[in-house]
C-alpha cells in the first residue's frame, strides 16, 4: 500500500525516508511524499514523528546539501565535515527543512528512558535495529499501527501496517 492509500483521518507515523523525499526532491519518491506531507498539513491524516527521525532528517540532509554544494564524494562524508566546520556553518537546506516541518502540523513525540528500555526489548523481539525498534516503541507507547516508510523491515512486526512511497 501507498502513501496515497492511507485512510483519510488514520493517525500515521512517518519514518525519516519521505521526509528526505520530498526534500530531496527524489526522482521517483517526491512527489508522493510531497502529496502525503501536503494530507498532514492540510489534516486529512494526523501526522506523528519524533526527535531522532527529525535529527536523522536534518543530519542527512546536511549531507545531501554538502555534498552538492561542495562537490565532495558520499563516501567518508561525516569525517569530512567533522574537518571542514567553516562549510558546515555555510549549510542552509536542514535548517530550512526543519522549519518547514515544524509548521506542517506533525505531531512531534519525544523520548524518554522507558521508551530506550522498550526499544532494547522490541529490537530482540524484532530483530530490527535500534532507531526502528524505537519507532516501534514510540508507536506502541501512542497505540499507533500505520506507519509511512519505504523501509520493509517493519513488515515483520506484528500489528502495523506499512505504507510505502511505491
Amino acid at each position: 500500500m501507498t502513501f496515497d492509500a492511507i485512510p483519510a483521518g488514520a493517525s500515521v507515523f512517518v519514518d525519516a525516508n519521505p521526509f528526505l523525499h520530498y526534500f530531496a526532491n527524489h526522482p521517483r519518491h517526491g512527489a508522493i511524499a510531497q502529496r502525503l506531507i501536503d494530507r498532514i498539513e492540510n489534516q486529512d491524516v494526523v501526522g506523528f514523528t519524533s526527535t531522532h527521525v527529525l535529527l536523522e532528517v536534518v543530519h542527512r540532509l546536511m549531507t545531501i546539501e554538502a555534498c552538492q554544494r561542495f562537490s565532495w564524494p558520499v563516501k567518508g562524508i561525516a569525517q569530512r565535515l567533522r574537518k571542514h566546520p567553516a562549510e558546515v556553518q555555510q549549510l542552509v537546506e536542514s535548517r530550512r527543512a526543519f522549519d518547514e516541518l515544524s509548521l506542517a502540523g506533525l505531531n512531534v513525540l519525544a523520548i524518554s528512558h522507558g521508551d530506550l528500555s522498550l526499544a532494547i526489548d522490541v529490537g530482540r523481539q524484532t530483530g530490527l535495529l535500534s532507531a526502528d525498534a524505537l519507532i516501534i516503541a514510540l508507536m506502541r507507547q501512542n497505540r499507533l499501527t500505520n506507519i509511512a516508510s519505504e523501509d520493509a523491515d517493519f513488515d515483520r512486526v506484528p500489528g502495523i501496517t506499512r505504507y510505502g512511497p511505491a
